[in-house]
């Protein structure tokens, strides 16, 4: 059975099981959701593979991947699918090219008696073929969006939007100096897949407008679409307002509190969560250090230590002081200065409760 170009809406809007048998390698630079990796051959078998092909053909190749997978390897191999298999009844499978080693793939499933679809052209096609939709979705939605200060809950706000998209959620990144999670970024192409298949779902739910929340082109590392970014930088914005006291109290609980939790939880002790929330700290400020100036880094950090030490105490609350000093002094007025000249687009500015409601009025 093979799964043809006009089905890969479907999969992907339906959150289809894939089995992926291609390398590690491959696998490790680009994927997509509700997909596993259970290669055919891993990295070091289709380094051989690869280099038989090269020096003696396609025949001598297939071979060498032949002997390189029988016996026991082969057992294991088909009963890891065969678990997959049964767990993922829904599944289809795939290679890079969708050639010799998917089919391979699906004829041992299919003598162990499972019959799972194969994917025509395999990742290569699928990744193509979310490369185009995500720029189709990019040509019909309309945009509104979501700007203001930092710390005034655009994400908060955003996730009670049922149309938007949580760009910072794909990249893993709150899209600011100290926005760096604990676990990493997904690679460039992971995160236009998910921002890809993201797209498709809201399409097909009938919706002709998105709320996004304003953005650089980079979060993090990663770099958001040329032609979604010129969309973005095009569109109508409204504006989200709030108190400075809020922003503080909100900036204080998701990166300070909420943070060392985090960090607390993950690592293997409490000590160790706290000296790898102070560093993730102290180096966010010092990301920043040129652009802050010698004298009023070295003051922000001085306040930072200060607040650390009483944290270690158990009282977190001098974070509060050099949380805002830092909006203040510096987020505050390069927004402004960004601001200027998208000051023309903004058609509605207000409170959460307002940009709620009127985000509801107009998606």
């Amino acid at each position: 059975m093979l799964v043809t170009r006009t089905q890969f809406e479907s999969l992907f809007c339906d959150d289809v099981p894939l089995l992926d048998v291609r390398a590690e390698v491959e696998y490790g630079k680009g994927a997509f959701p509700f997909a596993r990796n259970i290669p055919i051959l891993n990295d070091d078998e289709r380094r051989q593979v690869g280099i038989r092909y090269k020096n003696s053909g396609p025949e001598a190749a297939a071979r060498l991947g032949h002997e390189l997978v029988s016996g026991r390897s082969k057992e294991h191999r088909l009963h890891a699918w065969l678990t997959f298999a049964e767990e993922n009844p829904r599944a289809c499978l795939y290679c890079f090219r969708g050639g010799e080693r998917s089919r391979i793939a699906q004829q041992w499933l299919l003598d162990a008696g499972v019959d799972m679809p194969r994917i025509e052209g395999g990742y290569r096609s699928l990744r193509r073929f979310l490369i185009e939709s995500l720029q189709s979705s990019v040509d019909t939605l309309q945009l509104f969006i979501v700007g203001g200060k930092t710390g005034t809950g655009k994400t908060e706000l955003l996730q009670k939007v049922d149309a938007s998209v949580d760009l910072e959620g794909f990249a893993n990144h709150r899209g600011s100096a100290f926005g760096k999670q604990l676990e990493e970024q997904p690679t460039q192409i992971d995160f236009e897949n998910r921002l890809a298949i993201a797209f498709l779902k809201k399409i097909r739910q009938g919706q002709t407008a998105l709320a996004l929340e304003d953005e650089s082109l980079l979060i993090g590392k990663l770099n958001i679409t040329q032609s979604l970014y010129d969309k973005m930088d095009g569109a109508q914005l409204v504006m989200l307002e709030d108190t400075i006291d809020h922003r503080v109290g909100r900036i204080f609980n998701e990166y300070i509190v909420d943070q060392l939790v985090q960090y607390e939880t993950t690592m293997a002790s409490r000590e160790l969560g706290f000296e790898r929330f102070s560093a993730y700290l102290q180096g966010s400020l010092a990301g920043i250090a040129k652009r802050l100036g010698g004298a009023r880094y070295q003051e922000l950090h001085t306040a930072m230590q200060e607040a650390l030490s009483m944290h270690r105490q158990g009282d977190p609350q001098n974070h509060r002081f050099w949380i805002r000093e830092l909006l203040v002094n510096y987020y505050d007025p390069m927004y402004a200065y960004q601001l200027k000249r998208k000051e023309d687009r903004i058609i509605f500015t207000g409170n959460a409760t307002q940009i709620q409601h009127w985000l509801a009025r107009h998606l």
